[in-house]
């Protein structure tokens, strides 16, 4: 399962290429990722090895302080989130046919996760302190 995986938006005016850090997808519950995808973000963790067709297409939201979200302005896909220190990315696992290969193993801002939705698998889980506390220790030097 390993290697670059290829996809594209809904539109199909930006290509994307990436290398997972691992073969697994998470999902991210918290209020700005529900707002921005429609629901929660799966996504596979990619770090800087990404890339984009189509410059001209790509469109970046700074989310926050310290991130930022990465979109189609043509179609609207949601593309990824990125941390703007670093470029490490977390791109939509749907972007690729090969999705269905990577199973579900963490959810993060669990403690942010509307109670009418739940999946069946059983995930590692991660509050919103826990992100930001880990966030903070590798910004600091600290291994995870």
């Amino acid at each position: 399962m390993s290697g670059a995986l290829q996809g594209k938006c809904l539109c199909g005016s930006v290509e994307i290429s990436a290398t997972l850090n691992e073969e697994q997808m998470d999902a991210c519950h918290c209020n700005m990722c529900r707002t921005w995808s429609g629901g929660p973000f799966l996504a596979f963790a990619c770090g800087s090895n990404v890339s984009f067709s189509n410059d001209d297409s790509l469109s970046v939201y700074k989310s926050s302080e310290w991130a930022e979200r990465v979109f189609c302005k043509n179609c609207g896909t949601a593309l990824a989130w990125r941390l703007q220190a670093g470029g490490e990315y977390h791109v939509s696992s749907q972007l690729f046919a090969e999705a269905d290969d990577y199973p579900l193993k963490m959810q993060v801002f669990i403690d942010e996760k509307p109670d009418n939705y739940s999946f069946s698998q059983e995930t590692a889980t991660m509050t919103a302190a826990q992100i930001f506390a880990l966030f903070a220790d590798q910004e600091n030097g600290a291994e995870a």
